[in-house]
């Protein structure tokens, strides 16, 4: 086998390994979170090499806020909210203690299992 040949092999199985774990980061991104911690973990545990200390601090997965504001977009949930059925302010108790009701979602809808 030429050279070339083994550096064009190389090159591809390069991008094709590239190209799997894209794909396997969109498929699954909290497993492959999971692993990118676990391998950022051990990294760390190792204090003799300075390469394995900034691997393991550029492995670490980022961290999700749960908040729609931080522009993720991953989830597709970030469209309109929907308004308040209940204002606080507009709200009081019965006495106008001034303690606020809470606004209560309705519960979705119960299944009954198969009977056998």
């Amino acid at each position: 086998m030429s050279t070339g040949l083994l550096i064009q092999y190389i090159v591809l199985g390069l991008i094709v390994a590239a190209s799997v774990l894209v794909v396997f980061r969109k498929l699954a991104p909290q497993l492959t979170n999971r692993w990118l911690a676990a391998a950022s973990i051990r990294l760390a545990r190792r204090r003799d090499s300075r390469f394995a200390q900034v691997l393991s601090r550029r492995l670490q997965p980022k961290q999700a806020t749960g908040n729609c504001a931080d522009g993720c977009s991953t989830c597709g949930a970030c469209g309109p909210k929907k308004p308040a059925s209940v204002s606080p302010s507009a709200s009081r108790g019965p006495g106008g203690s001034g303690q606020a009701r809470i606004a209560v979602e309705p519960m979705p809808l119960h299944f009954r299992p198969r009977s056998r």
